[in-house]
């Protein structure tokens, strides 16, 4: 069954996607918009480079607690209600942002705005979970994937020409106005999709219970350390491009864009692979592929055979296998937790953001200048990340193994 029974009524399955899809890409926007602003800001608030590394470092923690916290709010209070508060702290994080006199003020109000902007990220992840169940969560989710992938490629180009144009706060002063158009957009058009409660007796969180169910720990921890291998990826990219194979900088987007051009381009082909394979077989494959394509990354800049176009090449194998990651093991960790999907993915966001900030910092601090530290973190990760899988696998097999029956074929055709 790929529709709960009773679900509410939604709109269109295409203009849900695309909301849910920008929601999920206030994260990464948040991220990398602002990425070509650090030296300026470290110019203009005199404060010294680590101190506004530390502002991502503080975004990076907000996201993390964010969303462990706001999943046992979601399943109590519904999911439109949360994320309404979650968009306007976001908005008045991001002003904040926009107006912070000295760098500490920065950093406290990156944290603000990281705390709004995680209820954007695990809303709808949940409201996914609300309507679908296993082929069809993982085709809305490779859905989202292509909405959500678009901003790691525009977001710094945007943000390059909001600061040559209008300076380093205009694009705080920008990313307000699109949680602003983001909260107005989802109270006219989104619906509560979240099951009714029975009762008015908040229940304690579930958490014991869901980590204790093999299939949602292996694959979110699947999910999570490959996750950590994209994160190590954007950490040293810069680096290895720029610095070892003399890359303009002005030239570097352009191999980072067509990275995420391959990952964005998997994820509609999983989508339409979904039609035939399940969304475990398709994870499988597309992890062992990632394995492959990441002992392949690590040989190269370990020796330098092929230099600057034998590494680009690798890293664009192994990123495009990401584009089956995000859709199939979050389908397959949520699928047996529909009543809790809002805490289930809480935890989920937040321990595979987690992941991710260990292995940005595990690529800084092992850095030696060669690419052998980024490619050493891409590949412990996604071993690890096969080796969950594995361990998923092996101790029961999710109901979204399941072919889509000929009705919800029927559905997503007519959406």
């Amino acid at each position: 069954m790929t529709t709960p029974e009773n679900a509410p009524r939604a709109p269109s399955t295409f203009v849900l996607e695309l909301i849910l899809g920008a929601l999920t890409a206030f994260g990464p926007l948040s991220i990398d918009m602002y990425l070509p602003a650090l030296p300026n800001i470290g110019v203009d608030l005199h404060a010294s480079t680590s101190a506004v590394q530390l502002t991502l470092a503080t975004f990076f923690v907000g996201l993390a607690l964010g969303q462990f916290g706001v999943g046992p709010l979601i399943d109590h209070f519904g999911r439109t209600k949360p994320l309404y508060a979650g968009l306007a702290l976001y908005v008045a994080g991001s002003a904040g942002c926009a107006l912070a006199p000295n760098v500490e003020a920065l950093s406290a109000f990156r944290f603000v705005q990281a705390i709004g902007g995680a209820v954007a990220i695990v809303v709808p992840r949940a409201v996914v979970r609300d309507l679908q169940s296993g082929v069809g969560a993982a085709r809305m989710m490779s859905r989202l994937v292509l909405v959500m992938g678009v901003a790691p490629i525009l977001a710094p180009l945007l943000g390059g020409a909001l600061l040559s144009a209008f300076g380093w706060r205009s694009i705080f002063w920008t990313l307000a106005a699109a949680g602003l158009g983001a909260l107005a957009i989802v109270f006219f058009t989104l619906p509560e999709t979240a099951p009714p409660r029975h009762g008015r007796t908040a229940q304690p969180p579930p958490f014991g219970e869901l980590l204790r169910d093999p299939s949602f720990v292996g694959h979110a921890l699947t999910g999570g350390m490959l996750q950590a291998a994209m994160f190590a990826y954007i950490a040293g990219s810069s680096f290895v491009f720029i610095t070892l194979h003399h890359v303009p900088a002005e030239h570097f987007g352009w191999f980072f864009g067509a990275n995420a051009a391959g990952l964005i381009l998997n994820s509609q082909i999983n989508r339409r692979l979904l039609s035939r394979f399940s969304p475990s077989q398709l994870l499988q494959w597309a992890v062992r592929g990632a394995l492959l394509m990441a002992v392949v990354v690590w040989v190269i800049a370990f020796t330098g055979w092929g230099q600057l176009w034998g590494m680009a090449g690798a890293l664009f194998l192994f990123m495009s296998t990401l584009g089956f990651n995000t859709p199939n093991s979050t389908a397959l960790a949520l699928e047996n937790h529909g009543k809790r999907a809002g805490v289930a993915s809480a935890i989920l966001g937040s321990l595979q953001f987690t992941i991710a900030a260990l292995a940005s910092w595990a690529v800084s601090a092992t850095h030696n200048g060669t690419a052998v530290p980024m490619a050493s973190v891409i590949l412990v990760a996604t071993v690890l990340g096969w080796a969950a899988l594995k361990f998923a696998s092996s101790r029961g097999k999710p109901r979204a193994e399941d072919k889509p029956s000929s009705a919800s074929r029927h559905r997503e055709k007519a959406a």
